[in-house]
């Protein structure tokens, strides 16, 4: 095979569509992805499979004179959402879709891998095709577990996400924070249930937690310097069983979304500091559980970022738009606090959000994504 066509590609993202597998279980997809790079010029290629995790994938090409190894990430898996676009190629499994656009993510890499086999660069190129970014902290495993060591290690990592609030093609980043950190929340309160009529002689949690949520409706406003932003959103409460019963238990969950991993720590030490504050006010047991996972801050490398906007900016045939921070989060926010890097955004114009069953995305805004990563890492290669 040589470079691959349009069309070729198109059919690889509608193949792709078709079988989307949740976090740890893309089998089919890994498969997939291995069946068209083997069809690739193999002469400067070198796959790796990764036995700790069986679904990841990584593709070397060997450069020509290599100083450096740059790294591309794409996530593979699918989210549990059940489609509804109506589209001929259309996901084959009901509860499972790719909302998200990852195969969008997976061909555009195919795209690059497959023009840097026929093209070989002067430095090594690296691309990962990550799963379980949508849950159980892909990136974070494949880090922890030694994937990037040694000769597979990059001095520097680059990927994108589709956005449908960007027009078909566009190009969109920042210099800073691009996604949110993220940290799960799981309090629960104890104290004494009892019959209505007496509640002297009961402890209510419903008070308790009714007086907790309130409480941290504050951190934000009054912990976290104004001109930052973060979010603390708690989106269940479950307590009670009958309306003339005072409720002994009241559990709530929650996300925190910060800019920098530096405010989602001082939100999860408020939240700590709080949940004592009720327990000693209430009498009660209240735990406060935070699991932070893989999810942390996006945060951009200033200076090779500073160097992907200004490449983009300075080409005519690219369209470029500044963003600003997205409260969503990304693991690859992981890879980035371990190995300096760049994500950006690619417009693919919708009017289904991500996550949403009907997201249909443009697909011809592959190729210029395609493209400007390829002009991109040709120029970066040859200037640095």
């Amino acid at each position: 095979m040589s470079i691959l066509t349009k069309q070729q590609l198109l059919q690889i993202r509608r193949d792709l569509h078709q079988i989307p597998e949740l976090a740890l279980q893309e089998t089919q997809t890994h498969d997939y992805l291995i069946k068209i790079i083997k069809q690739f010029n193999a002469q400067h290629l070198e796959i790796k499979t990764i036995s700790q995790l069986p679904t990841a994938l990584l593709v070397k090409v060997h450069g020509s004179h290599p100083q450096k190894t740059i790294g591309y990430r794409a996530d593979i898996d699918g989210l549990p959402v059940t489609e509804q676009t109506n589209l001929a190629f259309a996901s084959r499994y009901t509860g499972q879709m790719h909302a998200c656009g990852h195969d969008l993510h997976m061909t555009v890499a195919l795209g690059i891998l497959n023009y840097f086999s026929e093209h070989q660069p002067q430095d090594d190129l690296i691309f990962f095709f990550q799963p379980a970014e949508e849950s159980e902290n892909g990136g974070k495993l494949a880090y922890e577990q030694g994937v990037f060591q040694g000769a597979w290690r990059p001095d520097e990592f680059y990927a994108l996400h589709v956005t449908p609030d960007l027009p078909s093609g566009t190009i969109g980043c920042r210099l800073g924070t691009l996604f949110a950190g993220t940290t799960e929340i799981n309090i629960d309160l104890q104290g004494q249930d009892g019959h209505a009529a007496y509640p002297q002689r009961a402890n209510d949690m419903i008070v308790a937690a009714s007086a907790m949520i309130e409480q941290i409706q504050t951190i934000i406003s009054r912990s976290i310097d104004p001109i930052e932003g973060g979010v603390v959103t708690i989106g269940k409460m479950e307590a009670g069983t009958i309306r003339n019963v005072i409720a002994g238990h009241a559990h709530l969950e929650g996300t925190i979304r910060g800019l920098t991993q530096t405010m989602i720590e001082r939100i999860d030490q408020r939240l700590q500091e709080i949940g004592a504050g009720i327990a000693k006010s209430f009498n009660a047991d209240v735990q406060v559980e935070l699991h932070q996972g893989g999810y942390w801050p996006v945060e951009n490398n200033p200076q090779l970022t500073a160097e992907f906007i200004n490449y983009m900016k300075s080409n005519p045939d690219i369209k470029y738009q500044e963003t600003q921070p997205a409260m969503t989060g990304e693991d690859f926010g992981y890879l980035l606090a371990q190995i300096p890097g760049t994500m950006f955004w690619l417009g693919v114009q919708d009017k289904a959000q991500l996550h949403s069953a009907t997201f249909n995305p443009q697909e011809d805004a592959m190729f210029a994504g395609m493209q400007a990563m390829i002009g991109f890492l040709n120029n970066h290669m040859q200037t640095n």
